[in-house]
């Protein structure tokens, strides 16, 4: 159902404004800690994912092998039976919390190491002592002999 009326729009900037935004958001993209933050963001997320095969593939079994349990994530306390026909068990249910636990310890130990790692190699930048101040100038060293020659007179 078109009444035929056009909708115009009030808009001023034009072409040139568009122009400008595409800068402005090109600056900000480029800038230093929004490329760190979104490579940050990629590696934390092909990180996540050596952390999950790291708990499942080595640590779940050795854990499943401890417990005697076929699936951790199946981990639970029957808090009261079924009632009526349609009824289900009240379980409190801890495996996959212990499994997200798990893998929260991993991930905060392995940030852990890596931040020391870090700062070890910044403590050897920091250790390198900066060089010594260039010589003074033929005409600085004259100037100090004149202002020190200043402050003698102005002693008197």
């Amino acid at each position: 159902m078109s009444t035929g009326k056009r909708i115009r729009f009030n808009y001023k900037g034009g072409l040139s404004h568009a122009r400008k935004f595409g800068d402005e958001f090109k600056q900000f993209a480029m800038k230093g800690n929004v490329l760190d933050l979104a490579i940050g963001v990629i590696i934390g997320g092909a990180f996540g994912k050596i952390v999950t095969s790291l708990v499942n593939d080595l640590l779940m079994p050795v854990i499943i092998l401890v417990t005697g349990q076929s699936d951790l994530k199946q981990l639970s306390i029957l808090l009261r039976k079924a009632i009526g026909v349609d009824g289900k068990d009240l379980l409190l249910t801890y495996g996959n919390f212990l499994q997200t636990v798990i893998d929260f310890i991993i991930i905060a130990l392995s940030v852990f190491l890596f931040v020391k790692f870090i700062s070890r190699f910044k403590k050897k930048e920091a250790e390198v002592a900066p060089p010594p101040p260039p010589e003074p100038t033929m005409q600085e060293k004259l100037l100090v002999e004149i202002r020190d020659e200043l402050k003698k007179q102005n002693r008197r």
